[in-house]
Order: structure tokens, then C-alpha cells, then sequence
């Protein structure tokens, strides 16, 4: 073992987890540990870590341990084998941009401290597929980017007309984003983009010159995503913006719509997405699914309507009795509609009586109506002197991943206790919410057979 590590005192690739039986197991590097370099290479992140990595079957491993002693580990694996390391995902850098229309600048007092984090990190770009604009790039990441083949990214660009894109960021001297996006179309980077529309500003013959503008960079330009603008009731002191209502939704659609079906027949394939909160304000149908692909741009909010309403078509043939009970179901306002459609037809083929509940935002405000960001607080108050039945349940969208924490800190736990009956929560899908709702009815069964005495199964 050696200990010649003094160049990478300043290393932060600290293991997560080791996995039992893994090749880092059987050398002993444990939870806390520090890997400094693979091969010579002094690692910077866990993109580092999986590049470095990837393909060499021999490997120098240099590893800190917890008590400062560094190691020298010589490692022989089979092509692909993991090692069984786990790492944290880099802290993101923070964004210097002042975009108007930046939702965390309208967010209230007293939500979860991370909320208030403005994130503009290509590296959580490619790992995580968040939106960054690359106004706060370094051309050294740049680099990095092309050197290590860093694709897909997701891209904001928001207006490729360099002043206007500049009034929307709310910072001047940024770099062209056209010049960056031939860059790495040059180097055959995947890009998926979206322009956030705020309608008088890059709507128009502006939004015109960006769709023609990132069509030019097809195929690396995979997708354009246009998404409208979220403006909350906490917009004191911000610039005034006008909201996406009815009817612009309505006209947009007319215009755009037959635009990104004329540019799928002339590339073959998508390429310009709407957002489905258009066709939700509008009151319009939705595209045909063969409109959205293979729905690259799904996280964004595009094509989860129709691919919900094409499942719960799939899964209404095959539902069995599961009640009686009574239960209720929390969405959003906007997506109350086709929630409630495919929930009546499933009562009907289940037996349960299931309760469709619209719950009103008052945290952001009345405008704001995706069910992604409902409050546990708006929840208690939207069920105040409802009859919920057996239990509530509640689409995991509405949740901190992996924590069970709303938006306002409520707990799960903390929502049972103020309503008085379960809360279960499921995947948002027809067929996740199918599966809660049979896995509920068995062990309410269960509940029912225990306390009149009659043995299971019977």
C-alpha cells in the first residue's frame, strides 16, 4: 500500500454503501471511505468514477480511510464487473441567473430548506435529466462534457434570440446558446430542450426562430418541449407576467399543434412537444399517442395524460372485484377530470366506492394546479367534514421521494393523525393505483375475517 496521495487531499468521492460480497468488499473498503483516483486519475465525482471505470478490467484503486491511512488497492475483475461502490450525487452548483419567470423566487415562507436551492449543474443534467441553461458554464466544463461523452443533457434555452434570452435569464455577457448547442451537436451530444413560454415575451415570431433555430441541430436536438409559465400567488416585487389561461391554450394549440405534426412527417419522428398542461387549460383532446414518440420529454409533463388514459384503458379490461369499502382519492385540480372518469369506471367494475377529491392549492395559490404540487395543510383542509371512508389515498408525486414529507413538511404520519384514518400511498399510474387498491381490499378483508372470528380463506 502506498501513500503518495498528497495531490488528492482535496478529493469528496466519499462511499455511500458497499455491496456485501462486491470486489470493494472483499478489499475491505467500507461506508465512509474516500476514493481519490482510479488509474492515476484524481477524481473530481461520481461521473469521474463511472468514466474512469467503465471498461478497464485492471484497476488502481487509491483509497482514504476514515482514520486518514491511504491505501493502494490492485484490483483484476471480469469485463463489466461492478466493484459495488455507492456515491452520493455532487451538491449542486447554484444558479446566478435571475430568470423572471423562476419559480423558486415565488415560493412561500416555511417549505423544506432545499426548496429554496436554485440548481444549474450539467453534471445533475446528466445524471438526473434536470433542465440547465448553460448560461453559467465554464468552457473547461464544456470540454469535460465532450471529452466524456456527457449525453443526453437537458437543456433550457428558453429563446435563441441572444437578447431577449438574456431578459428572460436576467443576466447579461452570457454566452450564445446557439454557438453552445453546435458545439455539442459537433461533438454529437444528445440534447433534449424545453422553452418555459411566457406569453408577449418569447411566444410569436420569436418562438418561431427558436423551434426552426433548434430543428437546424436535429437529430442531436432530440426534442423541444414548450411548457407554460407557473406564476404563484407569492409574486410580490417580481416582474408582472401574464399568465397562460383558456383561451391563449386554446389559440396556441391551433397554431402548434399542426406545427409539430408537420415537423414529425418531415424528420420522421417527434421532434416539438407541448405540454399537457395546455391541452388541460384549453380543454381540448389530447395528440394521438404516436404524437409524443417514445415520450422523451414525459418527466416534463408531456404525454403523461394520454399514456395515463391509454393504461387505464388496458387495465379497465382486466379489473376484478375488490370492495365494498369506501375510499378517497386526492389529485389536483386540473387533473380532476380524466381522474374522475377512469375512477367511476373503476368503482363500477370493482365495487369499491371510490371518492374523487380536486384539493384547491392555497400554498401557491389558485393558478398553480398540478397535483405534484399539493400541500399536506391543503389536503387536511380539503377533507374538512368530507366522509373518506376507509382510507385516503395519494399519488407519490405529492411526496419528497423516499422521505414520505409534503411540500410543507407535513408527514404522513402527521396527515393520518389530523384525518383519522389511513393514508396509503401508490405509484401515479392506473395500474399503481389498482395495485394499492386491491392490496388495501385484501387486508381490510383480513381485518373483517380476524374480528368476526371466521378463519382466513373461508
Amino acid at each position: 500500500m502506498s501513500k503518495n496521495f498528497k495531490n488528492f487531499q482535496n478529493a469528496v468521492l466519499r462511499v455511500d454503501s458497499v455491496a456485501a460480497g462486491s470486489i470493494a468488499a472483499r478489499f475491505e473498503v467500507v461506508a465512509g471511505d474516500r476514493l481519490l483516483a482510479v488509474n492515476g486519475q484524481p477524481l473530481r465525482d461520481l461521473i469521474d468514477y463511472s468514466y474512469y471505470t467503465a471498461s478497464e478490467e485492471e484497476l488502481l484503486l487509491e483509497i482514504e480511510k476514515q482514520d486518514g491511512e491511504l491505501w493502494e488497492l490492485e484490483v483484476e475483475r471480469s469485463a463489466g464487473e461492478p466493484l459495488g461502490l455507492t456515491f452520493s450525487a455532487p451538491a449542486p452548483a447554484r444558479c446566478s441567473n435571475n430568470c423572471l419567470f423562476c419559480f423558486v423566487h415565488q415560493l412561500p415562507r416555511g417549505l423544506r430548506e432545499p426548496l429554496y436551492v436554485k440548481d444549474e449543474d450539467y453534471r445533475l443534467s446528466f445524471l438526473n435529466g434536470n433542465y440547465v441553461t448553460l448560461a453559467n458554464i465554464k468552457v473547461s466544463e464544456l470540454n469535460r462534457i465532450i471529452a466524456q461523452r456527457l449525453s443526453p443533457l437537458y437543456i433550457s434555452v428558453h429563446a435563441t434570440n441572444p437578447a431577449l434570452r438574456e431578459r428572460l435569464l436576467g443576466k447579461t455577457g452570457i454566452p450564445p446558446i446557439m454557438e453552445q448547442l453546435q458545439r455539442l451537436a459537433d461533438a454529437r451530444i444528445v440534447m433534449h430542450t424545453q422553452v418555459v413560454l411566457c406569453p408577449g415575451l418569447n411566444d410569436g415570431e420569436e418562438l418561431r426562430r427558436t423551434v426552426a433555430d433548434l430543428a437546424g441541430l436535429y437529430p442531436a436536438v432530440q426534442s423541444l418541449a414548450v411548457v407554460p409559465l407557473g406564476l404563484t400567488a407569492h409574486r410580490q416585487s417580481l416582474p408582472q407576467l401574464t399568465p397562460v389561461d383558456a383561451e391563449y391554450a386554446k389559440g396556441f394549440i391551433s397554431i402548434w399543434q399542426s406545427q409539430a405534426v408537420a415537423m414529425r412527417r418531415k424528420l420522421g419522428q417527434p421532434l416539438l412537444f407541448l405540454a399537457d398542461e395546455f391541452y388541460l387549460k384549453a380543454g381540448l383532446p389530447f395528440p394521438p399517442i404516436k404524437e409524443y414518440g417514445d415520450f422523451p420529454q414525459i418527466e416534463n409533463g408531456v404525454g403523461m395524460v394520454p399514456l395515463f388514459m391509454k393504461e387505464a384503458i388496458r387495465l379497465l379490461k382486466r379489473v376484478r372485484p375488490v370492495g365494498p369499502f369506501r375510499a378517497t382519492v386526492v389529485t389536483g385540480v386540473s387533473a380532476f377530470g380524466f381522474i374522475a372518469d377512469f375512477l367511476a369506471e373503476l368503482a363500477e367494475k370493482s365495487g369499491v366506492d371510490i371518492v374523487p377529491l380536486a384539493v384547491e392549492n392555497k400554498l401557491f395559490g389558485s393558478s398553480i394546479t398540478v397535483s405534484g404540487l399539493i400541500s399536506g395543510n391543503d389536503i387536511a383542509t380539503s377533507l374538512h367534514s368530507h366522509n373518506i371512508g376507509s382510507c385516503l389515498f395519494v399519488p407519490d408525486v405529492m411526496l419528497k421521494e423516499g422521505e414520505g414529507v409534503f411540500l410543507d413538511d407535513v408527514s404522513l404520519d402527521q396527515l393520518e393523525r389530523r384525518i383519522g384514518c389511513p393514508v396509503i400511498v401508490f405509484d401515479s399510474t392506473p395500474r399503481g393505483f389498482y395495485k394499492a387498491l386491491r392490496s388495501f381490499g385484501r387486508k381490510l378483508l383480513r381485518q373483517r375475517a380476524d374480528c368476526s372470528g371466521v378463519p382466513r380463506g373461508k
